[in-house]
């Protein structure tokens, strides 16, 4: 068949997009090579997606990110304290460090770091599989040694890779505590101390740290991680436990050692394994450990090493299969960081409640939504007529009349105030499906397999509430999870951000666990609300959703948050603000009552969030 001119332009246009590209990666490289150009590239491509605002508003975090490097924890009078202190056990750490062709500097650096802990009880364990050209690296540790016998070397016959050199390190090891360093990196001296506290006071089997990335020194760190309390499904999309990572030898014995068919990504692999078996993860809020960020180092760039994602696809595939979950591993738009499919065991019915007061446009927008791009095929909708006045709206409801999908019900109450729990209350009683989803009429779906999305969480027996990410009609983000403590009492993660920005160290890219979500769009497990006992009606109108939440969380279930689930949101269109005085005093009703119910939650902080983030701004700041 002849090419028609639309094939050989289409061709063209092919021939074209490689050298497009090819000049935009040169471009790209010769930029990267100038720290000014670099920078100026970055700024410029911010400023052309998010304006001037949101620029000025990063720049600002970057800033703090850096003071953050240089605020001091202890000081040197704690220090001191911490080496004259006498625990009541004692335990030897182990600490493993496989050497390959590690730079003299780094190695003596790091050395050093172990020299200085003040918790003076542990072993450094160095296993080298260095080549020949490395041969100084043993003279280095043997100099060491010989004032320091904890200093501990071993020169392997050959390189067996991360793995198995790490495994050299573990037969060397005689600690009843296995701690895990690189080779480049550096310890803070209360790291040992904290950990030691850690194991003591709490019991703890497994423990981790907060982190920092540098180049040169811990003065010019620049990345803080602050990281929330142990959270699987954050572990199942990223590795954000990272270092500094402690355990037992008891739990690692449970578990083996690590397997070289996971090398680049065998400690994500080793952490899935221990957090399995582990039965107590402790969380220590520190920046306890320093991560070397340098040419072909993960911490610099994840693509430097791109057999890193390979492993962590198998390490997670494993993980999955070792835990009795069916899904597959799929990449995020960032490096390093995943979305798990899970897969639907059963379509079981959804049932939406919508409860609804007038606003017909608003529903009609809501329903139409619904119906144009939803592709799970069971569920129903109960709208919850709420004493609406206006002849459209009931004309509207005739109109549904011949949906079999749609359900009218009337809530009939003397009292005519607004009480968003006891109308989804109301409206959980006409439902039939599995599976309960609380949406507001003043919604808009985006995203075709919403409800997949929550069902897949949903149905494990693990979660107990299911919440999506809500944008403004500007694509700004209005609600990615709810933090506890927040703004006095609850705030929304992330408001304001725009709509494809990533978030602190990529939270709003992947699913997580959180402490609530909002009853906007939620989904709950039916055995979950008889449970718990629905919605509080105490609550009428403000934190409902979030008590709600507290309870399902006090019953043992997680509330996961994904940001595969997408919606727009007219945040209260459908019944007004709370400016009249009788609302005021409403709303501060439900705030007192709220403080007053989780006043010991409250205090004890939010354990997805960190306390060293501020708690008047919902954008992960640090003071």
């Amino acid at each position: 068949m002849a090419k028609t001119d639309h094939d050989i332009s289409a061709e063209k246009k092919e021939e074209k997009e490689p050298i497009k590209r090819r000049l935009y990666n040169t471009v790209k490289k010769i930029a990267h090579k100038n720290r000014i150009t670099y920078l100026m590239a970055r700024s410029f491509s911010c400023i052309r997606c998010h304006g001037f605002r949101f620029f000025f508003g990063m720049v600002k975090r970057k800033i703090q990110m850096r003071k953050v490097a240089h605020r001091g924890v202890y000081t040197t009078a704690d220090l001191n304290k911490q080496r004259a202190t006498v625990f009541p056990k004692k335990i030897k750490f182990s600490i493993l460090v496989p050497l390959y062709n590690t730079p003299k500097q780094y190695l003596e650096e790091m050395i050093q770091s172990v020299l200085d802990q003040t918790y003076a009880n542990w072993q450094l364990c160095l296993a080298d599989g260095s080549d020949g050209e490395h041969s100084d690296l043993e003279q280095i540790v043997s100099e060491v040694s010989k004032n320091d016998p904890r200093v501990c070397y071993r020169k392997l016959e050959k390189n067996y890779g991360i793995s198995g050199n790490t495994n050299a390190c573990i037969e060397m090891a005689d600690g009843e505590y296995i701690a895990l360093f690189d080779h480049d990196d550096l310890l803070h001296p209360a790291a040992l101390f904290e950990v030691m506290r850690a194991i003591c006071e709490k019991k703890a089997d497994f423990i981790y740290t907060d982190e920092n990335t540098f180049t040169q020194t811990p003065t010019d760190a620049y990345c803080p991680h602050f990281k929330p309390d142990f959270a699987p499904d954050n572990l199942r999309a990223n590795n954000y436990i990272c270092h500094f990572t402690v355990f037992s030898r008891e739990l690692l014995e449970k578990t083996g050692g690590f397997r070289p068919e996971c090398d680049g990504s065998q400690d994500f692999d080793m952490v899935l394994r221990l957090t399995e078996q582990a039965k107590t993860v402790v969380h220590i809020p520190i920046i306890l450990y320093y991560w070397r960020a340098h040419k072909n180092s993960v911490a610099s760039d994840v693509s430097a090493k791109p057999y890193v994602i390979e492993a962590a696809h198998r390490a997670l595939e494993d993980h999955l299969c070792r835990v009795g979950l069916k899904g597959s591993v799929e990449d995020t738009c960032v490096p390093s960081m995943y979305r798990i499919k899970y897969e639907i065991e059963s379509q079981d019915k959804v049932s939406i409640i919508i409860p609804n007061k007038d606003h017909c446009n608003d529903l009609k927008k809501c329903l139409d939504s619904i119906f144009r791009v939803t592709t799970y095929s069971d569920y129903e909708i109960i709208i919850v007529e709420n004493n609406s006045e206006k002849p459209e709206t009931f004309e509207y409801y005739e109109t549904l009349s011949d949906n079999p999908r749609v359900r009218v019900v009337v809530w009939e109450s003397e009292i005519k105030e607004f009480n968003y729990s006891a109308l989804n209350n109301f409206g959980a009683t006409f439902a039939t499906g599995k599976y309960l989803v609380l949406l507001n009429n003043d919604t808009e779906i985006i995203t075709p397999d919403w409800l997949q999305e929550m069902v897949m969480f949903a149905q494990r027996s693990d979660v107990g509430a299911v919440g999506v990410k809500l944008y403004y009609p500007d694509d700004t983000v209005q609600h990615a999870g709810i933090g506890i403590g927040l703004l006095q009492l609850a705030g929304h993660y992330h408001r304001g951000f725009p709509k494809e920005h990533p978030g602190y160290m990529g939270r709003l890219i992947y699913a997580q666990d959180v402490s609530a979500v909002t009853a906007a769009c939620v989904m709950i497990p039916r055995d979950v609300w008889d449970a718990v006992g629905g919605l509080d009606e105490k609550f009428k109108v403000a934190f409902n959703d979030v008590d709600l939440c507290m309870r399902i969380r006090k019953k043992g279930y997680l509330i996961v948050f994904t940001p595969f689930a997408e919606l727009y949101h007219y945040e209260s269109k459908s019944r007004g603000f709370d400016d009249s005085p009788k609302k005021r005093a409403r709303f501060e009703g439900e705030i007192a009552r709220f403080g007053k119910r989780w006043e010991k939650e409250m205090q004890a902080g939010d354990p997805y969030y960190n306390p060293n983030f501020t708690l008047d701004r919902e954008d992960f700041s640090f003071f």
